[in-house]
């Protein structure tokens, strides 16, 4: 038995009001970091059709703008939270708020699809270093007391975080900053990173994890090619006219997928630590939840890229009647995934994410038949019902997940899961967006009306969602109350991942 000294009310030192007021800095700072990586996840979207005719970007080249970032935050954030663990929270923190500010810098200034590309996958890198220390770092800046609220306002942050992206992206386009026109979206975040940066080195406090493994820098490397080479082809095969190269690419890297999977087998039997736990799998739950988890990331990833270029390209809306559209649809995926986690899930189970898959589906089909009736003279009330009914599904179904994951996980397994959970999230965003040119750019470089595309993509979106139905149904059948030991949330798992 092991006693922990803790001292009584007069031997425990108060905290003074500077100690209170760089508590308070720090907690910004972190929490400022957090914003800036769901802002910028999604502030490129109402940009795109900007970018496009600023740099002459080709379609097959705008999904990699967006996609490169959710890619690379994916792949880098398992290794990235080791990191930390080792390392040290704080100095990963700073590392990667600076590369993260470094990144914004040269998107903003980049003279070339290419550059902006590479600069997208930079910050994706640089906010997977950084985000998911913010929940050890909160944890460690509040007192016992102020942590349950501190968590709060966390919360909070990735839910206005996930909204405000579109709309902070069209508030810049539409202000045109300083003549920059686009070019504002990646360097409005130069000074807040710089003040974030300055600001941690005095505020913020170290934290280690003793028991963190190292991280495992080849086998992200052969799974990042791996995923690489799959991504790559589809995005680029349908503009190309299908060359040969495309289907030797995606064997390659569905080659390497299997190699990081048996390569992942045999450090888990041999004790040495590795990024995915095979037994994970092995837990119905938690396979299944994985699976729903990656079909949604797609469906997000498709849909929204889509819908931006049919509102404004189609329909020719500007970045910000776009982005409050988005707005109204988002506000629908927030209240539904409040009312979800907190009433739904935990008395009916899966019946609520069969609910919301129903609901998503039923608003694809009218969407689409909307489209196909009103051409490009639809209006904002005409779509209001399917945007409700599509961001009300999406919120039944996808916000009770971070649960689901956790129900029958082990204890000791719990942040690997969660952090599997998050990435294979990401992944699917990643897949969803490099699925564009194929469901629906491909369509435009051949004549067809925007709104023909994008009923075409919404086509695209039921399968999926019936994919997304028929996987709920192998989910066990007992209520979401019922499971061992208390699952993480998903601040404490970092788990930021917008659609949370």
């Amino acid at each position: 038995m092991t006693f922990t000294f803790r001292p009584g009310p007069a031997t425990r030192p108060r905290p003074t009001r500077a100690t209170a007021r760089t508590r308070r800095t720090a907690l910004a700072v972190v929490m400022t970091a957090t914003l800036l990586d769901l802002v910028d996840l999604t502030v490129v979207t109402v940009a795109l059709p900007t970018i496009r005719t600023g740099l002459g970007v080709p379609y097959g080249t705008l999904p990699w703008i967006a996609g490169g970032y959710a890619l690379a935050f994916a792949v880098v954030l398992v290794p990235g939270a080791r990191l930390g663990g080792v390392h040290g929270r704080r100095r990963v923190f700073l590392l990667g708020v600076g590369a993260f500010t470094v990144a914004s810098a040269a998107g903003g200034l980049a003279p070339d699809a290419g550059t902006l590309v590479a600069a997208r996958v930079a910050q994706g890198a640089a906010a997977a270093l950084m985000v998911p220390q913010v929940p050890h770092l909160i944890d460690a800046l509040s007192p016992a007391a102020g942590r349950r609220r501190a968590t709060a306002v966390f919360g909070t942050v990735i839910g206005l975080g996930a909204l405000a992206g579109p709309v902070v992206g069209a508030l810049l386009l539409e202000s045109d900053l300083f003549g920059l026109g686009w070019r504002a979206l990646f360097l409005a975040d130069v000074p807040v990173g710089v003040a974030c940066l300055l600001l941690g080195r005095r505020c913020v406090v170290e934290r280690r994890d003793p028991l963190a493994g190292a991280p495992d820098w080849p086998g992200t490397a052969v799974a990042a090619a791996g995923v690489l080479l799959i991504l790559y082809p589809l995005g680029r095969g349908p503009g190309a006219g299908w060359p040969v190269w495309v289907p030797l690419s995606i064997a390659a890297g569905a080659g390497l997928v299997a190699l990081f999977v048996r390569r992942e087998r045999a450090r888990s039997r041999s004790g040495a630590g590795s990024l995915v736990v095979p037994s994970l799998f092995a837990v119905r739950g938690y396979a299944v939840g994985i699976g729903i988890e990656l079909v949604h990331g797609v469906l997000g990833g498709l849909y929204l890229l889509a819908w931006c270029f049919h509102l404004q390209v189609g329909l020719g809306w500007s970045p910000l009647r776009t982005a409050l559209c988005m707005l109204l649809f988002g506000a629908a995926v927030a209240v539904a995934a409040g009312l979800s986690c907190d009433v739904l899930f935990p008395r009916y189970g899966r019946t609520v994410l069969q609910a919301g898959a129903l609901t998503q589906l039923t608003g694809a089909l009218l969407y689409g038949w909307q489209t196909r009736a009103l051409g490009t003279d639809i209006q904002v009330w005409q779509i209001l019902p399917a945007l409700i009914l599509l961001g009300t599904g999406m919120g039944l179904t996808v916000a009770p997940l971070s649960t689901l994951l956790l129900t029958e996980v082990p204890p000791e397994h719990r942040h690997a899961a969660a952090g599997l959970g998050n990435t294979t999230y990401q992944l699917g965003t990643a897949l969803g967006i490099c699925l564009v040119p194929l469901a629906f750019l491909r369509l435009l470089d051949t004549g067809h009306p925007v709104p023909a595309a994008f009923s075409h993509t919404l086509r695209w979106l039921a399968c999926l969602l019936l994919g997304v139905l028929a996987l709920t149904c192998a989910l066990p059948r007992g209520p979401g109350h019922r499971r061992a030991g208390g699952p993480l949330t998903g601040a404490a798992a970092g788990d930021t991942s917008p659609a949370r």
